[in-house]
């Protein structure tokens, strides 16, 4: 369909779906008022703190989320393709003198570089043809401040409103389908060379809750992405790290290899019988709230939300785990876990959130860990705890099929301290908060302890379990315990430490 048919028949649909300007037309359905007032707190939560920032709003309707954005943001520009919609948004909201509202459609519109700071967009990018979606992509690369985001929210797969339809122009693309057109897109910079350049990268990729629970449709999903520098010759020439993962270790028939090995829902060593014990460690209370960093396809989420009755958010950088995990969530049953793709290094959570942090062989696909477990201590309540498990590595040199094979995962290994193996530590706890935390964030969020067992072998030594729990505000480093030279296997004295720890 040729772009000057696609808009007038786009136009069409929106002037049978506008005449009253109401929020059950916008929102082509008949419970649009009931769904509205616990989606849109919902949405807001996933955006970016809005204090100073520069907002353009595509699709802005008749001003659902203005009214909301205009009352913390510096500047919103509100955009919408009908003028009726857009004449409601300016008579709700055309009194907050830092409002502009714009009659336009999105894929004609020019702004100046850097312009704004958030880019928020609802149910508009299902009515853009692929060129029309990549083009303005670009352009919004451009609007867009260094770091600045995207969100958008769109309906996958197939209709949600239930509201009749003489004819429907939406494109109903799947989830992997606006990752892969979204993170596609770079825009050169010639100033860093002609391997540099900006594009976004996914946060955070997730279900709309409020229709999960509403209408038990999954398929309404929401996206915050990150402009960031872009180094062209990174990921081993693919446009994104999660790209990588996806196509090479974690693929979906490579994800089902693993679980073929480790058992139904995992992909860790050891599977079931490793996620029972290091779970069990946690002593979780009904309620509690974890998050799964590196959740895989979800086999230890479902199992705290079944034993323990905690409620869980898994995210994972990889659509494929995800994709599968949300396959099985249906299967399970359990309202109280959730999937997201995210990218923990840039995912946003408010202080305090977590009683549990929770990652099992995931930390060594990021380098950065320092500034990780900065923001797991600030995402953590206090009395929260951290359980970790990962590989780490032995002393270079490195054979070179052993070197091959960490550059081609893409892996980045550490040697524990030479004290750890000198000392053959099978437990030992240390306090974790780093100096360059803020006084405020210690007081809001306590004092936290940390519980580290480790066992290593030959060149790929593995940590098998990292245990971290606030502990009041005496923090006397102690360590404790024998060589223990596997991971199976550990004595009773060992696990009343754990406990005790």
């Amino acid at each position: 369909m040729e772009n000057g048919s696609a808009r007038a028949t786009m136009t069409e649909f929106w002037q049978e779906h506008s005449e009253q300007a109401t929020v059950e037309e916008m929102m082509l359905d008949s419970n649009a008022r009931i769904i509205s007032r616990e989606e849109v707190p919902e949405i807001l939560a996933t955006l970016p703190a809005l204090g100073g920032l520069r907002v353009l709003e595509l699709g802005a309707g008749i001003g659902r989320y203005t009214q909301h954005l205009v009352k913390v943001a510096s500047q919103v520009t509100a955009v919408d393709f009908m003028q009726k919609f857009l004449d409601k948004n300016k008579e709700d909201n055309g009194h907050h003198g830092n409002a502009e509202f714009i009659q336009a459609d999105a894929t004609q519109l020019d702004f100046p570089e850097n312009s704004f700071d958030l880019v928020f967009s609802n149910w508009l990018f299902m009515y853009l043809s692929d060129t029309e979606l990549l083009s303005l992509a670009g352009r919004m690369l451009d609007w867009l401040s260094p770091g600045g985001y995207l969100f958008f929210r769109e309906s996958c797969f197939h209709k949600s409103g239930d509201n009749n339809r003489s004819f429907n122009p939406t494109l109903y693309r799947s989830p992997s389908q606006y990752n892969h057109l979204l993170t596609s897109v770079v825009r050169d910079d010639p100033a860093s060379g002609a391997s540099q350049g900006s594009g976004f990268e996914i946060v955070m990729n997730k279900s709309v809750q409020t229709y999960i629970k509403m209408k038990k449709n999954q398929n309404q999903l929401c996206w915050l992405l990150q402009k960031v520098r872009r180094n062209c010759s990174a990921n081993q020439g693919f446009a994104t790290f999660q790209q990588f993962l996806d196509s090479q270790q974690y693929s979906r028939r490579g994800i089902l290899r693993y679980e073929k090995i480790f058992g139904r829902g995992f992909i860790s060593t050891g599977g079931a019988r490793t996620t029972e014990e290091f779970v069990d460690m946690l002593a979780l209370l009904p309620g509690q709230r974890v998050l799964d960093v590196g959740c895989g396809i979800g086999g230890g989420d479902f199992y705290m939300a079944r034993k323990f009755g905690a409620s869980v958010l898994g995210i994972d950088l990889s659509s494929n785990m995800v994709e599968i995990a949300m396959e099985r969530s249906v299967e399970e049953n359990l309202p109280s876990v959730q999937f997201e793709v995210g990218d923990a290094t840039r995912r946003i959570f408010p202080e305090c959130s977590f009683d549990m942090v929770y990652s099992r062989d995931t930390i060594l696909h990021i380098a950065d860990k320092l500034a990780l477990f900065k923001q797991f201590y600030s995402w953590l309540k206090p009395g929260g705890k951290l359980l970790i498990s990962d590989y780490c590595c032995g002393e270079k040199p490195w054979t070179p099929a052993f070197q091959d094979y960490v550059k081609r995962r893409g892996y980045i290994l550490h040697t524990p301290p030479d004290s750890w193996r000198r000392r053959g530590l099978g437990v030992s706890e240390r306090r974790i908060g780093p100096p360059s935390l803020s006084r405020s964030s210690r007081r809001s969020c306590g004092e936290r302890r940390h519980c580290e067992r480790s066992s290593f072998r030959s060149s790929l030594k593995r940590i098998t379990a990292t245990l971290c729990r606030a502990g009041g505000r005496s923090c006397n480093a102690v360590s404790r315990g024998t060589r223990d030279g596997g991971c199976s296997t550990r004595s009773d004295s060992e696990t009343e430490r754990y406990k005790q720890c």
